[in-house]
């Protein structure tokens, strides 16, 4: 009975190591490649609510200008537009032609009607100012979701200006928000832009390295956890009259 407690405990201990270690892996792991992949961001107004708001922590995805799609949200720098991070939506990509609206109020591009579920409810159409134009090659045309107050490609469209961003400004894709607490989630996906030209993006790793990071605590705390039970265990069992493997053994050598 004692020899097999002692190989239990064994058991017990090597397995407690291999959690430690295996969490601290994919914790450690999960935090730097996620450091590595995306750059955290506060967004400063609140043209893209309701999908993010002003003082909203979100995290951006690292790309490049080529890796954008449409539908996505993006970090970008522009200093047609104040030369400042800003978040807006990606709705044509180069060689598009982009128009607003049709008869239900929906956005156009190349003249494909586009579910924009996204949008506050109340938004009655996809733009409160009609327009229509054709993307240059290599930029991008984009729109905050608050159409009726998000100073966007249809502001400098509006000015006689092409409105577009050059794809190479773009050096995030929201991929989810962090902050505040209550708001804490990834982005819904663009599926209104999946039947255009290249589709939408995929959702990335971020919710794969969530999962490693925090599988990887949850496996250091409960490897960790192993010798304190044990200890606990053993106590309660010398309180109750039963001898721990280790009293058995030295009991038994002095017989």
């Amino acid at each position: 009975m004692s020899g097999t407690s002692r190989r239990g405990g064994r058991v017990g201990r090597a397995l407690s190591s291999v959690a430690v270690g295996l969490g601290c892996v994919l914790f450690l792991g999960g935090f730097v490649l996620a450091a590595f992949l995306y750059q955290p961001y506060t967004v400063p107004t609140n043209s893209m609510a309701p999908s993010v708001s002003s003082g909203d922590r979100v995290l951006a995805e690292r790309i490049e200008g080529h890796e954008v799609r449409r539908g996505d949200v993006v970090v970008f720098r522009s200093s047609d537009w104040g030369d400042l991070p800003m978040v807006k939506r990606v709705v044509g990509i180069g060689g598009d032609t982009v128009a607003c609206c049709d008869d239900s109020g929906r956005l156009l591009v190349n003249g494909e009607p586009i579910e924009e579920p996204y949008l506050d409810e109340s938004e009655r159409a996809a733009s409160p100012t009609g327009f229509d134009t054709e993307v240059p090659e290599g930029e991008l045309f984009l729109m905050g979701d608050d159409r009726t107050d998000s100073l966007d490609s249809r502001s400098l469209l509006a000015e006689g200006e092409p409105g577009t961003v050059p794809r190479d400004a773009v050096s995030g894709r929201v991929t989810a928000t962090v902050w505040p607490l209550d708001r804490i989630g990834s982005l819904s996906e663009a599926k209104g832009f999946a039947d255009q030209p290249g589709g939408i993006s995929g959702t990335g790793p971020f919710w794969l390295l969530v999962w490693a990071t925090g599988g990887g605590a949850v496996l250091i705390i409960l490897g960790g956890l192993h010798g304190p039970f044990v200890r606990l265990t053993s106590r309660g069992r010398r309180r109750d009259g039963v001898p721990s493997s280790s009293v058995t053994h030295n009991e038994g050598t002095h017989g």
